[in-house]
């Protein structure tokens, strides 16, 4: 079993490499190009919008396909259908469609949710004492491409132009190959299926029957697992507040004077933060536990709002704010990740996940569609004080819990600190994990 998740992780990481490449490199300048063709700094929010909207929507019928065939069939589809967006993103570039632009946006955004199954997929093998570690070490390797996509939009620029082409659909000429090479890959190397191996593991047939695939029965489980609702409001909350400053970024600094350089340097910054200290978090998320590294997350988010929008012309302040967002973002979407995992079911979780996945980005798609608008009517540092805002329900909840949970195991006798049935501690699983968990330790 350690040669089969040794395989599982290479292949992972090295699609995830891939897959941070191609998305990066496209959507670095995606509001640059969605001005150009449409003329609004209002609707250049749109492109990476509808991006985020395109991977909410794929997200529970690709997840619905890995529970019925598995991850390597619905990363490959995935891919694909990435790869025909940025293909869609050329043509329109091309004709100056801006219609067509959102289409081709909403298709790439499958991409997106490759990269972002991707993590589950690493945690199907994990033992559950190593598994914020093994989703914080596929979220780590989309550092290398994504934040080198940046910093490679220009030279995918002059490609562009050299072959007769709009300089502004150069990035996602290349974003389309990356993905297909993506695609290749994983179609032929991640053998055996991840999680049709872990489903073998727990004696379980095959991907269960519809109804388990069902979003009915992903709601169910969420409604069942207090911890998992937990998860569920935290990952929402970060990310939404995360992609509805990071999609207007680039439109502030450019009012500002920054030149695309720049733009792609301060962008790569923020991805930075995202991915490359992920294996840190999972480590802390493994070690001291879940709660810890969200309300970490809360933090973060909240200072690096308080940075970007009080930084005005000031570039420096800028990029720290910048990295500090995506720093926030990784500690939750690692330490979120995991707790939802712990929390459910084994037949319950490719739903559960592909759940999880279409709430962050429909309400990520939400607030990137009105940030454009709230630049346009009332100021950048105005949008950043309404996403700080959507941290206050999170923060609030992750108190909640833990003074629920202090106050539980001083009626049940226990010391404090010490860990409950479904506190997220990482050697502990919860009451409603499978029992093939435990003998994995073994």
């Amino acid at each position: 079993m350690s040669a089969v998740r040794r395989r599982t992780t290479a292949v992972l990481v090295a699609s995830q490499v891939l897959g941070g490449l191609g998305v990066a490199t496209a959507i670095a300048l995606a509001a640059v190009l969605a001005e150009e063709i449409s003329g609004s700094s209002a609707l250049a929010g749109l492109a990476t919008t509808s991006s985020v909207i395109g991977t909410a929507l794929l997200s529970l019928p690709l997840a619905s396909l890995m529970a019925a065939r598995g991850r390597r069939a619905g990363l490959t589809l995935a891919y694909l259908l990435g790869a025909a967006g940025g293909a869609v993103v050329v043509l329109a570039a091309t004709v100056g469609s801006f219609p067509l632009l959102l289409a081709g946006m909403a298709l790439f955004g499958a991409g997106s949710s490759a990269n972002l199954q991707a993590r589950f997929a690493a945690a199907d093998l994990a033992e559950p004492a190593h598994r914020a570690r093994a989703i914080s070490l596929v979220v780590w390797a989309t550092t290398v491409g994504a934040v080198t996509g940046p910093n490679i939009a220009a030279p995918a620029g002059r490609s562009a132009r050299e072959l007769g082409l709009p300089e502004a659909a150069g990035p996602f000429v290349w974003g389309t190959l990356i993905f297909l090479l993506a695609a290749g890959l994983v179609w032929a190397l991640l053998r055996p299926d991840p999680l049709l191996t872990a489903r073998a593991l727990a004696g379980e047939a095959g991907g269960g029957n519809r109804e388990d695939r069902s979003i009915r029965a992903a709601l169910a489980a969420v409604a069942a697992s207090p911890r998992a609702r937990l998860a569920l409001v935290t990952l929402t909350g970060v990310h939404t507040a995360m992609v509805s400053v990071m999609v207007m970024t680039p439109i502030d600094l450019h009012h500002h004077g920054a030149d695309l350089q720049l733009v792609g340097l301060v962008i790569s910054g923020h991805i930075a933060g995202m991915y490359a200290f992920s294996p840190l978090l999972g480590w802390l998320a493994d070690r001291l536990g879940r709660l810890g590294v969200i309300g970490l997350a809360v933090a973060l988010t909240g200072g690096a709002t308080a940075l970007a929008g009080t930084a005005g012309g000031h570039h420096g302040q800028s990029a720290a704010g910048l990295f500090l967002l995506g720093l926030g973002w990784s500690a939750g979407m690692v330490a979120c990740s995991a707790l939802l995992t712990d929390s459910v079911p084994q037949p319950s979780r490719a739903g559960v996940q592909g759940l999880s996945d279409l709430s962050m980005n429909a309400a990520a798609g939400a607030g990137g569609a009105l940030s454009g608008l709230v630049v346009a009517q009332a100021g950048y540092g105005w949008l950043n004080a309404l996403a700080a805002a959507l941290l206050l329900p999170v923060a609030a909840l992750v108190l909640l819990d833990v003074l629920g949970r202090r106050a539980a195991g001083r009626a049940a006798g226990r010391e404090p600190g010490a860990p409950d049935a479904e506190a997220g501690a990482p050697d502990t699983p919860g009451p409603d994990a499978p029992a093939f968990e435990a003998g994995q330790r073994g």
